[in-house]
């Protein structure tokens, strides 16, 4: 991916970025911002529409921790678009986290692991996903960083495969290995997932 006028491609700015050029990503932002768009539409596809938070919001709030923290060692752009999705992901829970704050109380329903979870109206489910991933990342990183491209970035496999440097099919069985996990681990009792149990890769 090119920048208009012939500037610096995307890793190149985002390896100036990481090197102390701030003006990387003033620079890098507008060639970024439709796709960091989708991202962030996808992650709140199916959040209510009055929703305080819109895909803009999104976009800005992510924007600024990633210009506040640390730069990875930037490898291309998927792997910025990877970063940026966790980043969405965890605005998203923090807000879920703040609305459950806020109404105190109520009895918690039944939660399931779906595609619909990821960006829905329910902060409660959003929570415990978070929770679940967290402790997957203990057993499995790798796992997790493929649910999050998926569901949160919105990847294909093949895109997926790329970034991670894994095959294919592989991305398949690590998808629905994490699924099997996240669901038993918020649907049942939190014994079943054994501590220290590591799901191995297939």
């Amino acid at each position: 991916m090119v920048a208009a006028g012939g500037g610096r491609n995307v890793t190149d700015l985002l390896r100036s970025w990481r090197g102390g050029d701030s003006r990387a990503l003033d620079e890098l932002i507008p060639i970024v911002y439709d796709e960091l768009r989708r991202i962030a539409a996808a992650s709140l596809r199916r959040e209510r529409p009055d929703h305080t938070l819109q895909p803009e919001d999104l976009v800005s709030e992510a924007y600024m921790r990633l210009s506040a923290g640390n730069q990875p060692d930037w490898t291309n752009r998927l792997h910025f678009f990877a970063v940026a999705a966790r980043n969405m992901r965890q605005i998203l829970v923090d807000h879920s986290r703040r609305r459950i704050a806020d109404k105190r109380g109520g009895g918690e329903p039944k939660i399931t692991f779906d595609e619909t979870l990821v960006g829905g109206d329910r902060p409660l489910e959003l929570v415990r996903l978070d929770e679940a991933l967290n402790e997957l990342a203990k057993l499995d990183e790798r796992k997790v960083r493929v649910v999050e491209l998926h569901y949160f970035a919105g990847l294909g496999h093949n895109e997926i495969a790329q970034l991670l440097e894994i095959h294919t099919s592989t991305v398949g069985r690590d998808l629905r290995t994490a699924e099997a996990w996240i669901h038993r681990f918020i649907v049942d009792d939190v014994t079943t997932c054994e501590p220290g149990s590591r799901i191995q890769a297939r």
